[in-house]
């Protein structure tokens, strides 16, 4: 801080000079210089809304197709690509941990693992339903469809959140990995889904080479749904306030999505919107996930 306050100041004397001396150029290339210095200011104020206590955390974002059957389905794949994108747009390691494709298309749930600087206090603001209108490409008329998914975000939770799972509380199921085929496709049952018995919750990885790294995955991905889960319980209050999201449908999405009859995105919570549709899309997420940061919302 002590830094950008010197370069400011180096920057005010400059100016003062440059204007003495009628130096144009020298004006110019000062103004470039503070128009730096506040870029940087306001990424250090970012870094300060990052307070919770485990938005450091790399994170799990989970898909899952909500109301409107294949055009959902569709839309939920659309969703993957836009916050890979993203992920690869901030540098970030994203991989694939589990994926169910659609019926006809699209997917029907898939879960991204993604790591890195702050990647949990980004991205724990997509949390919620996202809401999809446009014309469906799978509606021989044309008619303008409304389509929901909904995201879910955990951080990663590292052992010192110790969380106790017996093995008798767990079934295990092997299966064969899904996807597109090719050369590369599992010939064998390597996939593994993991049913955690008293509280219902279903993990599974396919990514993996082997059934033991694959399980490896799935386990880390139940420990951290478990230590959600109980996070979740003792803050059920706070949880009720903040408004959890209910239904994957109509009155519960936190953005919109808007392709027709005009181009727009536009959170609900902080009002922060664009009509540069394709770039959202292709993963420009950034000024969503500041105005998150910036807003009311951000309470952990």
């Amino acid at each position: 801080m002590q830094t950008l306050e010197k370069r400011l100041a180096e920057n005010d004397d400059l100016l003062e000079l440059a204007l003495v001396e009628a130096e144009d150029e020298m004006v110019e290339e000062i103004a470039q210089g503070v128009q730096k210095l506040a870029t940087e200011v306001d990424h250090l104020e970012l870094r300060t809304l990052l307070k919770g206590e485990f938005d450091q955390s790399n994170a799990y974002l989970t898909i899952h197709s909500g109301a409107g059957g294949t055009e959902s389905q569709d839309w939920a794949s659309m969703l993957l690509r836009m916050y890979t994108r993203w992920a690869e747009r901030q540098d970030l390691k994203v991989d694939l941990i589990d994926l169910l494709p659609g019926d006809e298309a699209g997917i029907k749930s898939a879960t991204l693992f993604v790591q890195g600087e702050n990647v949990y206090g980004n991205l724990r603001g997509e949390k919620g339903v996202h809401r999809l209108v446009r014309i469906s490409p799978f509606d021989a008329s044309g008619r303008r469809h409304t389509s929901f998914s909904s995201v879910d975000v955990m951080p990663e939770f590292n052992d010192e959140y110790a969380i106790e799972i017996r093995p008798e509380e767990l079934k295990v199921d092997t299966y064969r990995s899904g996807g597109a085929g090719g050369q590369h496709v599992n010939k064998t049952d390597s996939a593994v889904r993991i049913t955690h018995l008293p509280t219902g919750i279903v993990v599974a990885c396919q990514n993996e080479r082997s059934q033991f790294q694959n399980k490896d995955t799935a386990m880390r991905l139940l420990k951290a749904k478990l230590a959600e889960r109980y996070r979740q319980e003792q803050q059920a209050k706070l949880d009720q306030l903040k408004g959890e999201q209910m239904e994957i449908a109509w009155g519960s999405q936190i953005r919109s999505y808007v392709f027709c009859p005009y181009t727009m995105v536009k959170d609900h919570r902080t009002e922060a919107e664009t009509g540069n549709l394709q770039a959202v899309m292709d993963g420009e997420l950034d000024p969503f996930i500041e105005a998150f940061l910036r807003s009311p919302y951000n309470q952990v």
